[in-house]
C-alpha cells in the first residue's frame, strides 16, 4: 500500500484536492508513454519507482535532511555550481517545471506570450502545487534569459525574499570570464552564510568527485546511445537525465552505473528496445523538464528512436567535466568558474562552440537526422536554429525546426509533422 503523504503536504501548504489531480494525471501519462514501452532494461525499474515518488518520498528525505540542518537549495539552471552547494553540505534540487499547470494564476504576474517554462514554474508556485519550491531555503536563478530575470523579482515576492540571482555574462571574453569568476565566489558566500558552515579544500574537493562522477555516469549512458540497435529508448534516457537534477547524487551514480552494465551487455549482444537501423535522431535545443516528454513519445512513437539531447537537460549539463587538481579554496572557484564557462548555451554570443557540439554529437551518436526543437518565446534558440541548419546541412544531414509549448493542442499536427521528417530520412537512406 502506498505511503499516505497527507499530512507533509499540508504542513508544506499545497493544495491538496489540486495536488492530488495532478499527480492522478501524472501517474497515467507515465503510464501511458513510458510503462507501455516494449523490451525496457530492467535497471529503469528504480527509475521508475522515483516518478513514483516524486513529490513523496524525496520530499520526506529533504525535510529530514533540513530536520537535520542542512540547507535545500533550488536551482533553474545548469550554471549554477552544484559542486558548491554540496561543499556546505547543502542538497541541490532543480525547480525547473514542464507541464501547463497554473497558466491562469501565472499570467495575473507575467505576460501570456511567456515561455512555457518560466510560465510553469511561475504556476505550480501559484497552484500551491510545488513541494520542492516549498522546502527550499534558497532558489538560485541567473541571468541566461531575459524572460527568467524578469519573473525572478516577482518569484523573489511570491516566495518572500527566498532568491538569489548569479549573472551570468552575454560574451565568453576575458572580462565576462572575471566577472563569472566573481559570481561563483560570491554565491559560495552567500551559501556560507545561509549555512554557517564555510567551504574546506577537503569538503570542496569531496562535492567536485561527487558531481563529476555523476558526470561520467551520463556520459556512459550517452556512449551506450550510440550503438544500433539503441540499448534504451530516448524517452528512458531523457527521464534519467531529468531525474538528475533531483535525485540524492550519490545513490543517482550508483544506478546509472548500473542501468550502463545492463545496458554495455545488451549492446554487446545486438539487444534493442528497437530494431536495428531505425531512423536515429538527435533532439537539440531548449531544455525539457519533467513531464515534458511530448517530443520524445511523438518521435519513437513515429518510427525512430532518439539517441542524444543538445540540451541542458541532456549533453550541456554532463559533457564536461571538472579540474579537480586545486590546491586551495580559491584555485577551486577558478576550476569551478572555468567549468561552468564550457557550457555551450544559446545566452551567449558569439556561439559558434555550440554549432561544433551539434556537429560532433551527429557524428559520434551516428543520428540520420536532426530535430530543433525550441519553446515558444525563447528567442535565443529560435533563433540559433537558423545556425543549427546550416550545421546539418554541412554534414547532409536532414533537419527540422519545431517551436511548441507544453499544451497537446498541437500533438497532432507535430506528428504528421514528425512522421513526414522520418520518412524523409528513410527515402534518403533507399537512394
Amino acid at each position: 500500500m502506498a505511503k499516505d503523504y497527507t499530512a507533509m503536504w499540508k504542513d508544506l501548504e499545497i493544495r491538496l484536492d489540486a495536488h492530488s489531480g495532478l499527480l492522478g494525471v501524472l501517474t497515467d501519462a507515465y503510464t501511458n508513454i513510458y510503462l507501455s514501452q516494449k523490451n525496457r532494461p530492467e535497471g529503469m525499474k528504480y527509475f521508475d519507482f522515483v516518478i513514483s515518488e516524486v513529490h513523496g518520498l524525496r520530499i520526506e528525505e529533504l525535510l529530514t535532511a533540513k530536520k537535520e540542518g542542512r540547507k535545500v537549495i533550488g536551482t533553474f539552471c545548469v550554471y549554477v555550481p552544484e559542486e558548491l552547494i554540496l561543499a556546505i553540505d547543502g542538497i541541490s534540487i532543480g525547480l525547473c517545471a514542464g507541464a501547463e499547470v497554473g497558466s491562469d494564476e501565472a499570467e495575473k504576474f507575467i505576460p501570456r506570450n511567456t515561455c512555457a517554462l518560466i510560465k510553469a514554474f511561475m504556476g505550480f508556485k501559484l497552484a500551491g502545487l510545488c513541494p520542492y519550491v516549498q522546502t527550499a531555503d534558497l532558489i538560485v536563478g541567473e541571468t541566461t534569459c531575459d524572460g527568467k530575470k524578469k519573473a525572478y523579482e516577482i518569484f523573489d515576492e511570491i516566495t518572500k525574499g527566498k532568491m538569489y540571482i548569479m549573472e551570468v555574462p552575454n560574451m565568453k571574453g576575458p572580462d565576462g570570464r572575471v566577472l563569472w569568476k566573481n559570481e561563483v565566489a560570491r554565491l559560495a558566500e552567500k551559501l556560507e552564510s545561509l549555512s554557517g558552515k564555510g567551504i574546506s579544500l577537503e569538503k570542496l574537493k569531496e562535492a567536485s568527485r561527487i558531481v563529476n562522477e555523476k558526470r561520467k555516469a551520463l556520459q556512459r549512458l550517452s556512449a551506450v546511445r550510440s550503438h544500433d540497435p539503441a540499448p534504451i529508448s530516448g524517452l528512458d534516457a531523457l527521464l534519467i537525465n531529468q531525474v538528475a537534477f533531483y535525485d540524492d547524487p550519490i545513490r543517482f551514480t550508483a544506478q546509472v552505473n548500473e542501468l550502463c552494465d545492463e545496458l554495455e551487455k545488451r549492446a554487446e549482444r545486438g539487444i534493442g528496445v528497437a530494431e536495428k537501423g531505425m531512423p536515429r535522431i538527435l533532439v537539440s535545443g531548449s531544455p525539457m523538464a519533467i513531464p515534458n516528454w511530448k517530443l520524445h513519445a511523438i518521435i519513437e512513437g513515429s518510427g525512430a528512436v532518439v539517441v542524444g539531447e543538445e540540451s541542458c537537460v541532456g549533453e550541456r549539463n554532463f559533457s564536461a567535466l571538472l579540474d579537480g587538481r586545486f590546491a586551495s579554496v580559491e584555485e577551486g572557484f577558478e576550476k569551478i568558474a572555468e567549468r561552468y564557462m564550457s557550457i555551450h548555451c544559446a545566452c551567449f554570443t558569439p556561439n559558434a562552440e555550440r554549432m561544433d557540439d551539434i556537429r560532433d554529437l551527429s557524428k559520434r551518436l551516428n543520428a540520420d537526422g536532426i530535430i530543433h526543437y525550441a519553446l515558444q518565446f525563447c528567442t535565443p534558440y529560435m533563433i540559433e536554429a537558423f545556425k543549427a541548419k546550416k550545421t546539418a546541412d554541412a554534414l547532409a544531414l536532414p533537419f527540422l525546426r519545431i517551436e511548441t509549448d507544453y499544451s497537446m493542442e498541437d500533438f497532432g499536427q507535430l506528428k504528421t509533422r514528425i512522421e513526414a521528417f522520418i520518412e524523409m530520412i528513410r527515402e534518403k537512406r533507399r537512394a
